[in-house]
């Protein structure tokens, strides 16, 4: 696949690597916890938070022969950072060690797989980053691995599932906000949950199209929390960046969201701004999937409408299969907004990446 010209430099905010499971963790893990894991036989355990055939967990050009999608470093450089140029990369894995119920085990597997990425992946190429996978459920110790990591300055961002046991806005979990926007790093949250409730209103889905059309219910509710309890009133310099979320369900929640405030607001005095104004300031999307409407001429007026110069982060979700060859960029894309999503938002929301700009 020859090189994309027109992402050439680009910021990718989301790249998946893929970890095979607990196995791969051993020699990352103490002695105690690999004791456990083996002797539980959880070795062999799969915690990818995406199933691993489902059509779209990978591109049918990016899924292997053998082996995983996503499964190594060659075919990360092969399949992405060469074909489009890519400047810098930054690694999410989606492992679901956050949703365990033993938050030791989860705190010791959240651990392992930082280590994992810095050791077979960060290290073994100068274009990529990492965000750091936390055990959410124990704010103390999601915070103690923030602290752990982050003098690796390729570290540079805090990852979360999208779904919690609790919503993220409420104060117990405001150290690891505190942590974040200490050591200049925004939260990332990611498409997936940690199973403890329904991911609808009326209860538990029966196939994986709903679990995914509903996800954009878990953003309104994660981002409402965040805003109506005042997180970024508290942490005025903390960005979050959501992965996977699109944009299509944007204005009528800003719409809704500011329509409600003006007549609620002396319940939450601390929310000094309408939710439209906070909501463009600190929330960043990434670009893939973006669920733009289906005349590209249209995606300049929806931008418009939510006031999106900035919001937008380019993103090609690898392996995922979200676009075909190299057309990232979505259709329709305002031509002044190039030089932001594929760069300049992303300069702008991380700030460690301005240290080691190529």
């Amino acid at each position: 696949m020859s090189m994309s010209a027109g992402t050439r430099g680009a910021i990718d905010c989301d790249l998946h690597p893929a970890l095979p499971g607990c196995m791969a963790l051993l020699p990352y893990l103490d002695e105690h916890w690999r004791e456990e894991i083996v002797s539980r036989g959880l070795d062999d355990l799969d915690l990818s938070l995406w199933p691993r055939q489902a059509p779209i967990t990978a591109r049918r050009d990016w899924r292997p022969a053998g082996g995983l999608a996503g499964g190594s470093l060659d075919l990360l450089r092969e399949q992405v950072l060469e074909p489009f140029g890519t400047g810098i990369g930054i690694l999410n894995t989606l492992f679901g060690a956050p949703a365990l119920h033993n938050i030791d085990m989860a705190a010791a597997l959240c651990r392992a797989t930082n280590d994992w990425v810095a050791r077979e992946w960060l290290d073994r190429d100068s274009r990529l980053r990492a965000g750091i996978l936390v055990p959410v459920e124990s704010p103390e110790l999601a915070v103690q691995e923030i602290e752990r990591r982050a003098p690796d300055r390729r570290f540079v961002q805090v990852l979360m599932l999208g779904a919690a046991e609790t919503l993220l806005g409420r104060r117990a979990n405001w150290p690891i906000f505190e942590a974040a926007e200490r050591h200049g790093m925004p939260i990332a949250l990611q498409v997936s949950s940690a199973t403890r409730h329904a991911p609808s209103a009326n209860g538990w889905p029966t196939y994986l199209i709903e679990d995914h059309v509903n996800f954009a219910q878990t953003f309104q509710s994660q981002l409402l929390s965040l805003i109506a309890e005042g997180v970024f009133s508290r942490f005025p310099k903390l960005k979050v960046v959501l992965l996977n979320a699109g944009i299509g369900w944007v204005p009528s929640f800003l719409w809704r969201g500011t329509k409600e405030w003006r007549a609620l607001r002396r319940e939450v005095p601390w929310v000094d701004r309408n939710p439209a104004d906070i909501f463009r300031e600190h929330v960043r999307i990434s670009v893939q999937p973006l669920d733009a409407p289906p005349d590209p001429a249209d995606l300049a007026a929806l931008l418009e409408m939510i006031g999106g110069d900035e919001l937008l982060l380019f993103a090609t979700d690898w392996p995922h299969w979200r676009f075909e060859g190299t057309e990232a960029l979505p259709p329709g894309l305002p031509e002044r907004l190039r030089p932001r999503v594929l760069r300049e938002n992303a300069l702008a929301t991380y700030p460690r990446l301005q240290e080691s700009v190529p």
